[in-house]
């Protein structure tokens, strides 16, 4: 069950676009650069197509008036760090980036060609824009999660799981951003429902497992896994560990139709939709550093009732009708 809403505002106030009128797609071939973060057949690729899409339907048709060339990290920043430098030096009108490793390394690499985020966590505080409305510079784009969002994961997972009494945060410190965005709403959730909270970085896969079996070895142990590209290419691994060690696990990113429990975030397929119409927006004329940075007012609650009916929980019905997806 879907229930999507558009994320265009700022702060809750409509986003009044300048009335320039903007060049229209020419004949002209444009070169436009895409970096993912990480490749996942289900997942990720799905978001390329809808970014492909969403560019056909503003009249941008690839081998017509658009080539587009696709890069995919692999949850490694010196990968992302590479593919960056690759993307720069093809010299493309635009450049899509996803996540905020992937656009920090763009943003090293250039500061004259354009670049559009999507899934950035923080950029102002990452060193990408001077601010939100004014980002200046040649980097602007959609972030998919605000820092309060911390706090909602503790209490989401403490409403699923009663029992609940202490969470370990899984990240990679090179590949997650900055965890103090989060911590403050995090941690406050957290003494307000009794909950001892404690951080959990990873290097490399093979740490994942000491971290999830750590969780099970007392009782009412959960996880919160951080939105961050490791994480999120090892989804599958971090979603077999949790089943197997029969920890309750929010995410950060939406794995729910891969088995996680439970998600809550702003919808990405939304998310490169709007990327898209920003691409547009530059390839037409429009300075990246007068685009506002848009933040996510409506965000996807997905939850999976197979996973949790596998852990011996009874999801309550105050959650399943708040949930935008649910998994049977």
């Amino acid at each position: 069950m879907r229930r999507r809403d558009l994320i265009t505002v700022i702060g809750g106030t409509p986003i009044a676009w300048p009335c320039t009128v903007l060049a229209q797609p020419t004949g002209q071939v444009r070169l436009v650069g895409v970096l993912m973060g990480f490749e996942d057949e289900a997942i990720s690729r799905a978001l390329v197509a809808q970014f492909r899409a969403s560019l056909a339907t503003l009249g941008w048709k690839e081998g017509d008036n658009l080539r587009i060339a696709l890069r995919w990290g692999t949850g490694s920043t010196d990968r992302i760090a590479a593919l960056a430098r690759e993307l720069v030096n093809m010299r493309p009108d635009a450049i899509l980036g996803e996540t905020t490793p992937v656009a920090v390394a763009l943003a090293r690499e250039t500061k004259s060609i354009p670049i559009v985020f999507v899934t950035v966590s923080d950029p102002v505080g990452s060193g990408l824009a001077a601010s939100v409305v004014h980002p200046g510079g040649n980097v602007t784009g959609f972030t998919y999660v605000e820092s309060t969002v911390g706090g909602k994961w503790v209490e989401l997972l403490k409403e699923l799981v009663p029992r609940t009494l202490r969470v370990a945060l899984l990240f990679n410190p090179a590949t997650a951003p900055p965890l103090k965005f989060y911590l403050p709403s995090i941690q406050a959730a957290a003494t307000s429902l009794a909950i001892q909270t404690s951080t959990a970085p990873v290097h490399a896969r093979d740490e994942i497992e000491t971290v999830v079996a750590a969780q099970a070895r007392g009782p009412g142990g959960g996880l919160i896994v951080m939105p961050d590209i490791f994480n999120a290419a090892h989804h599958e691994l971090i979603i077999a560990l949790a089943a197997r060690y029969g920890v309750p696990a929010i995410f950060g990113n939406d794995f729910a139709e891969s088995g996680g429990l439970i998600f809550y975030g702003a919808d990405f397929a939304e998310t490169f939709r709007l990327g898209a119409g920003y691409i547009d927006r530059v390839l037409k004329g429009a300075n990246p550093g007068d685009l506002p940075i848009q933040l996510p007012q409506k965000f996807t609650l997905s939850l999976n009732l197979k996973t949790a009916k596998a852990l011996g929980l009874t999801v309550p019905g105050s959650l399943l009708a708040r949930a935008d997806e649910v998994i049977e």
